[in-house]
């Protein structure tokens, strides 16, 4: 689980690069010393803190970015399904962006998508 659950934060980092990559190509300015800053303090910020039922995914700017279910016995969700955080300490259960142990999940930097 230790490493989906750092794919899964090489997954946002890489979706914040990305989306760094279209704001620059509209700016009229070369310098990126303040986006490589923004990037640079992301990257470092984006951390994880395991608990009993949920591992919950910090994206380092004072807010949760989600959670990963870190159990078996939940009766709704699968150990890997990642929920939106609903608040700091709860994860919103109406339905599983995805699964890290099984891949194939959709997110972005500022939080999980919906699966289509």
């Amino acid at each position: 689980m230790q490493q989906q659950i750092e794919k899964l934060i090489e997954d946002i980092v890489n979706d914040y690069a990305n989306w760094q990559g279209v704001c620059a190509s509209k700016r009229e300015s070369t310098d990126n010393t303040v986006a490589q800053n923004m990037f640079d303090r992301f990257k470092s910020g984006i951390s994880f803190k395991e608990g009993n039922k949920y591992i919950k995914v910090l994206n380092g700017n004072g807010s949760v970015w989600g959670f990963v279910v870190n159990t078996d016995k939940d009766n709704k969700f699968r150990k890997g399904d990642i929920l939106k955080a609903a608040g700091w300490n709860a994860p919103a259960r109406n339905q599983a962006r995805g699964n890290i142990l099984d891949g194939g999940y959709n997110i972005q930097w500022t939080g999980p998508l919906y699966l289509k």
